[in-house]
């Protein structure tokens, strides 16, 4: 049976470009299994349910090896269990003329120490590159923000509406469900603008508002 695996690092990534080519292969759309998370471990549902599903014979097919992790040990163990355990087969599309386990298959018992020597060598570069983006991401913010550029969700100023809901709930005219839902805000988002009001100004801007009104 053919099966099929694709993985995206982040879940507003696309995967569509990796089930074509699943596709074109005549997997069936029950047979491909797809996760939108990071390959730095297996803890991955649709993964774990392709590993459940594979019986000897099968042939899997991958994009790339990274698609199967991004772990060192942890590719090599998948691996030689699908190959070697359970005994399917695994081709990585880019790169079918490496990475076919059938061709190391034939080969016997060197072929079984020559994939595991072959595919060590090349999750070490994976793995080798993985952490090069990594550093190369953390210098980039480290630049960034010596620039000034500022990271994380931009914090909401206080408002003048704010204050005068605030204002309203505080008096006790309205309840803390009907404040948040004219500020427009959730209970936790509600309580923190809270807090930081009241911490940074201590209610003053509420005494202010209430003699603007008057």
């Amino acid at each position: 049976m053919k099966i099929a695996y694709g993985r995206v690092s982040a879940k507003d990534q696309n995967p569509e470009r990796q089930l074509i080519k699943f596709r074109a292969l005549g997997v069936e759309e029950r047979n491909i299994f797809v996760d939108k998370q990071s390959g730095k471990n297996f803890d991955r549902p649709y993964y774990q349910a392709m590993r459940l599903m594979i019986r000897a014979g099968d042939l899997i097919y991958l994009d790339a090896l990274d698609r199967l992790g991004r772990d060192y040990d942890g590719i090599i163990r998948e691996w030689q269990y699908i190959t070697q355990e359970i005994g399917a087969d695994i081709v990585c599309l880019d790169n079918e003329t490496l990475f076919d386990s059938r061709k190391f298959r034939a080969m016997g018992d060197i072929g079984k120490v020559l994939e595991t020597q072959f595919l060590s060598i090349l999750a070490y570069v994976a793995e080798q590159e993985r952490k090069k983006n990594r550093q190369r991401q953390t210098e980039g913010i480290e630049v960034a923000k010596a620039a000034g550029v500022k990271f994380g969700r931009p914090k909401q100023n206080i408002t003048p509406e704010f204050i005068r809901v605030y204002n309203h709930w505080k008096s006790g005219a309205i309840k803390a469900v009907e404040a948040m839902r004219e500020l427009d805000m959730k209970n936790r988002t509600f309580y923190r603008r809270v807090k930081e009001y009241e911490q940074s100004f201590g209610g003053e801007f509420s005494k202010y508002e209430e003699l603007s009104t008057n």
